[in-house]
């Protein structure tokens, strides 16, 4: 095991299939020699050249466009979309190409396309550059999607997805880019639909995904002084999402607060809570509680971006909510 940043195991995995497979190829906005927006494929141009590892017109529709037709006829793309914000102006090529192909031509045509784009705010960068749109392709059938929260995960999930003949999206929250763990040297995969057990519990289990769940576990040394114990699960992915899991701890726990950096109103949050309330009523003792994003735009200003954002403060007054339910 090696310990590095979470940013150095998605590059990691971008050398790994590189390596072991010619027909992948890296296609984005400055991901050559400027190594991308966020760094992560620096060092890639001097041992794979400008064949694979190729810079594009500042176009997202272009981007997809060509990936989705070079996944289509036979090759294995990696785009970088600079930030997910940008996801908006090139919807078709995804929503309507790459993510029904597959099922359209049953099954004879694979789209073994894997799409990597940061995500989320902390930054002061503002409204077009600081969103959460995971919850956009929740809601297309044909899209996988990874929201890995640690180095270890993005490594083994990225790869999952460069091997997978799904149109995939991986999201890297901009703040987890720095923060280093173990992570094994050869390659290994992560299977999709399989979440993690971060910290077990017995009180109030709490979903949290990406950059949420490092607010859990700080949330989680708080209320632990108060003799509370929440249960934490990292979901890993949302499509598919591992239902059962998240399940089984609600009928041990009884409670359930769902956690996520994108705003409120018909977030991923929403439809876990769906879920549970359909599958797990009779065990729940309490509400199910959300934690989120205010529903406005995110500001320029620190302050105000720290006041709309959630974390572990909101996570910690979540479970109180639930716990004191009733009482």
């Amino acid at each position: 095991m090696a310990t590095i940043t979470y940013r150095e195991a998605v590059c990691e995995a971008l050398r790994e299939a590189l390596r072991a497979d010619e027909r992948v190829f890296l296609l984005g906005e400055d991901i050559a020699e400027f190594g991308g927006s966020m760094k992560v494929t620096q060092g890639l141009l001097e041992e794979f050249g400008h064949k694979r590892i190729r810079n594009t017109p500042i176009s997202e529709t272009a981007i997809l466009g060509a990936a989705v037709g070079a996944a289509a006829t036979g090759l294995k793309p990696v785009a970088e979309i600079m930030y997910c914000d940008f996801f908006t102006v090139a919807m078709d090529p995804i929503v309507n190409q790459g993510a029904k192909m597959r099922y359209m031509f049953g099954g004879k045509l694979s789209v073994p396309l894997t799409i990597r784009s940061p995500l989320g705010g902390r930054r002061s960068a503002a409204a077009q550059h600081s969103q959460c749109l995971e919850a956009w392709f929740m809601h297309i059938p044909g899209i996988k999607i990874a929201m890995p929260a640690t180095p270890y995960d993005a490594k083994g999930l990225l790869l999952s997805a460069i091997a997978d003949p799904n149109l995939t999206i991986v999201f890297e929250n901009k703040m987890l880019y720095n923060t280093k763990g173990e992570v094994p040297e050869e390659p290994y995969q992560i299977p999709f639909g399989r979440c993690n057990v971060v910290q077990e519990g017995s009180d109030v289990s709490v979903v949290a995904l990406s950059d949420m769940v490092g607010f859990a576990q700080q949330a989680a040394e708080q209320l632990a002084a108060e003799g509370i114990s929440i249960e934490i699960i990292d979901p890993r992915t949302i499509s598919p999402l591992d239902i059962d899991a998240i399940l089984e701890s609600v009928q041990k726990t009884g409670r359930l607060v769902v956690a996520h950096e994108a705003n409120l109103t018909g977030g991923v949050g929403a439809e876990i809570a769906a879920q549970v309330a359909y599958r797990a009523f009779d065990f729940l003792q309490a509400p199910i509680e959300r934690v989120a994003a205010k529903d406005t735009p995110i500001p320029f200003n620190p302050l105000l971006e720290k006041e709309i954002l959630p974390d572990d403060s909101d996570i910690v007054q979540a479970v109180h909510r639930t716990l004191d339910y009733g009482t």
